[in-house]
């Protein structure tokens, strides 16, 4: 028995972050969602997506029974219960679209199946609340509420590690949570908007202001003086400094100077250089547009405020600017006077003046350089998805 996360005909509508990843591999929240519905469910969970990524993320080896789960689904306590409720030939539905499937074998539904249920197949309706992310900007403008979930799943019993004196906490001091080995010192930590997660081993540095919901990754660190305007999820690994307000990090990323980041997402291993600064609001206080890779051209978010959008190995060099609604793609490295355009495609090199391509093999290397400071190397799978990404992208221009 097992869990498998299906895409469900959207990891294109996720990308960039879904160039490298399924996805039930994002992580909105202190989890990966796919972790979400391990740790609620306690069953194996495995990922249907892209055939290059299928090596990296597998589907569980084993015959019979298995939920196949829409990927792009938040796992409440609520929803992780209705699907493990389901018998096979039942498929879990709110408003008609299919949640989750309940399968005697090791069928898979078609994409079609997503969108109305099969007339073979029993639909249980779900009453309570569905939270999707079917759009990278979904995740800084959802993550408030994936915090607040985890937050409880995971401190639930639990005694957080105690908080220094030197610190001021603002608000309910039961919503901070430290890790074991986590440390903060000489800062100002505000609850009233939502609990604040401090990892393992983790590090808030002397002078940092955070409001809450703030997620700050295992052996991640707020640099000093930091500003952090919540809802934001800082995944492992991460250096966050300056100014940041609604945005998240999936892990092993940083933004360690001082700059403006705002209502953005990046991805894993980005790197942005000193004083680099996205809008996320137009002069003219409209609706911000960004590029779809799914549509071909930029959709309209639906939103006012919207800033970077960055795959995962992408790289700023320093004073970069980006504007609203601006899509980077895996292994982008961008740098320059002015604003560059606001899609750049993957293994882009280059900035407002222009772009070539960027090196595969010099590409790689960088890679390896920056994995290596974690102490994680680049392994033959994870390369030969990034060299599946570099043949799309390059067939794509």
């Amino acid at each position: 028995m097992a869990i498998i996360l299906n895409d469900a005909g959207l990891h294109r509508h996720l990308l960039p972050l879904t160039f490298t990843r399924p996805v039930g591999q994002l992580r909105p929240g202190i989890l990966r969602l796919g972790e979400g519905w391990y740790v609620r469910s306690g069953i194996a969970v495995g990922y249907r997506t892209e055939a290059y990524l299928s090596a990296a993320f597998p589907i569980p080896v084993g015959e019979g029974p298995h939920y196949e789960v829409d990927g792009s689904l938040y796992p409440s306590d609520a929803l992780v219960a209705a699907v493990l409720d389901l018998r096979p030939g039942q498929v879990l539905t709110a408003g008609g679209r299919p949640l989750a499937y309940a399968l005697a074998n090791a069928s898979a539904p078609a994409e079609a199946d997503w969108h109305s249920v099969p007339a073979h197949m029993s639909a249980v309706a779900f009453t309570g609340e569905v939270l999707r992310f079917e759009r990278p900007w979904h995740l800084f403008q959802h993550c408030g509420q994936a915090i607040a979930q985890d937050f409880a799943l995971l401190t639930e019993g639990r005694r957080s590690q105690r908080l220094s004196a030197y610190n001021t906490v603002i608000g309910d001091p039961d919503l901070v949570f430290l890790e074991e080995g986590a440390v903060v010192e000489a800062s100002i930590l505000n609850t009233k908007a939502g609990p604040i997660y401090i990892g393992k081993d983790a590090e808030v540095m002397e002078g940092c202001i955070i409001r809450g919901p703030l997620v700050l990754g295992d052996h991640a660190q707020l640099k000093m003086g930091a500003k952090i305007y919540g809802p934001c999820a800082f995944g492992p690994e991460c250096r966050v400094g300056g100014e940041v307000n609604n945005s998240v990090l999936l892990g092993y990323s940083n933004k360690g100077h001082d700059g403006f980041l705002g209502n953005s997402v990046l991805g894993e291993w980005c790197n942005l250089g000193a004083d680099t600064n996205n809008s996320n609001l137009k002069n003219t206080y409209g609706g911000v547009k960004a590029f779809s890779y799914a549509e071909g051209t930029s959709v309209d978010t639906g939103l006012q405020f919207c800033g970077l959008i960055m795959g995962d190995h992408a790289k700023s060099g320093i004073n970069t600017m980006f504007n609203t609604g601006t899509v980077v793609g895996v292994a982008a490295n961008v740098f320059g006077g002015g604003f560059p355009p606001k899609h750049i495609p993957s293994f882009a090199w280059g900035g407002a003046e222009g772009f070539e391509t960027y090196d595969l093999e010099r590409a790689l290397g960088t890679a390896r350089r920056v994995m290596a400071r974690r102490n994680i190397p680049l392994d033959a799978v994870e390369e030969e998805v990034l060299r599946e990404v570099f043949s799309r992208s390059r067939a794509a221009v």
